[in-house]
């Protein structure tokens, strides 16, 4: 178990370097100059070329790439091009905003999918099943540019509720739910105790992206109801070729969803002991 942790803990760290090394070139490769935009309409050629050489845009982009990460080592993000305070402090008093949305999003979707979900697997072929069913594919078919929130809430859980349907099937068709009944086990107890237990294994697996399709999604609803979250603050920093705020929110977001799905990878080992002890048959 220690061993995993560890190497997935270095596969994240990775994946976040990737992932900023990526879009710190997109940054530098686009059309808008950052010093053009600081500098104003009415700026003559030596303001625009003294910015460049403050902000050391006048360096190439792999020694920009090395002096950035110099500097993220120290914990220094930059300072705003835009709003002219420090990139960390911005992004964080927009951070909480867009975490408020995305997790009352995701447990309301994820209460309603279940219940749905286990509804749909308990009252099988009939029209609770059916509306149920008409539900999901709905869901599933509607893109994440098409939701307001309300669409996000109620079709976001659309591939939830489909797994945790399937799997709540699956478990009360086996011989030992079967067996269980047989002796008398209540509904309840048989659902609870037994059916939803196993039938949640792989329901773990969907935590990780369905937090980053509603955390993705915040971005749309950020946008269409100026709510003063990360997504919104992030779409002006593009537009302003921003880089220093782009950066760090980007840093943000990948950190937060990939030690998202880290847990939830840990979570699946936890819950599933035929995982640990194929582990532990590899080691």
């Amino acid at each position: 178990m220690q061993r995993f942790i560890i190497v997935r803990l270095i596969q994240s760290v990775f994946v976040i370097i990737g992932v900023l090394t990526f879009v710190f070139i997109l940054g530098r490769l686009g059309s808008n100059d950052p010093a053009i935009l600081m500098a104003g309409p009415d700026a003559d050629k030596e303001d625009i070329i003294e910015i460049r050489r403050v902000y050391g845009l006048d360096r190439s982009v792999i020694i920009q790439l090395g002096y950035f990460f110099k500097e993220l080592a120290k914990g220094n993000f930059g300072r705003s091009y835009n709003w002219d305070q420090p990139a960390l402090t911005l992004v964080l008093s927009r951070f909480a905003a867009t975490i408020k949305l995305s997790l009352v999003a995701f447990f309301m979707v994820w209460t309603i999918s279940i219940c749905l979900g286990i509804l749909s697997a308990v009252k099988r072929a009939t029209w609770v099943d059916t509306v149920t069913r008409i539900y999901v594919f709905a869901g599933q078919s509607m893109p994440n540019f098409w939701f307001a929130l309300i669409l996000i809430l109620l079709f976001g859980g659309a591939g939830l509720t489909r797994l945790t349907r399937s799997g709540m099937i699956n478990v009360l068709d086996s011989e030992y739910v079967k067996m269980a009944r047989a002796k008398g086990l209540r509904e309840t107890t048989d659902l609870f105790k037994h059916a939803l237990k196993n039938g949640a294994i792989p329901l773990v697996t969907m935590m990780g992206p369905l937090l980053a399709r509603l955390f993705s999604g915040s971005l749309i609803i950020e946008l269409i109801f100026a709510w003063p979250g990360i997504g919104r603050l992030t779409y002006q920093a593009v537009l302003n070729s921003d880089f220093p705020v782009v950066q760090c929110a980007v840093l943000m977001s990948t950190t937060l969803l990939v030690f998202g799905n880290l847990a939830v990878d840990i979570a699946y080992v936890i819950i599933d002991p035929r995982i640990r002890s194929f582990r532990r048959r590899r080691t």
